[in-house]
């Protein structure tokens, strides 16, 4: 079992930057690929960006790319993302979610066997 804890949401206005963090725990880190999904009210949990267990390879939701950027410290168990340029449509509850290595589409929430519990992110105007 892998535990995945996030922190850093919050309150931000429009053209603000916040770092979110995903600790994790309970197996080898390495061994997964790593993801950050969001859910706003009434809609459907949707992709925003996932990283290769080496960090070789990133990908992005194209309402993001350009403002959101994800890494990983190995060393330290934790996967971050920085958003920077926020905007209201940003608000929602973020998730991060670990795959096994031997799942190789990014942008599935099906695809992902752990999730952490969300952090909250509000984008005031």
């Amino acid at each position: 079992q892998v535990q995945l804890v996030e922190s850093g949401g919050g309150l931000v206005q429009a053209g603000g930057s916040l770092r979110l963090s995903c600790a994790a725990s309970g197996r080898t880190f390495s061994n997964y690929h790593m993801g950050w999904f969001r859910q706003a009210p009434g809609k459907e949990r949707e992709f925003v960006t996932a990283i290769t267990w080496n960090g070789g390879s990133r990908y992005y939701a194209d309402s993001v790319k350009g403002r959101f950027t994800i890494s990983r410290d190995n060393a330290k168990n934790t996967v971050y993302l920085q958003m920077n340029n926020v905007t209201p449509e940003d608000t929602a509850v973020y998730y991060c979610a670990a795959r096994s290595k031997l799942i190789m589409v990014p942008e599935l929430p099906a695809n992902y066997g752990y999730w952490g519990q969300g952090t909250q992110v509000t984008v005031s105007s």
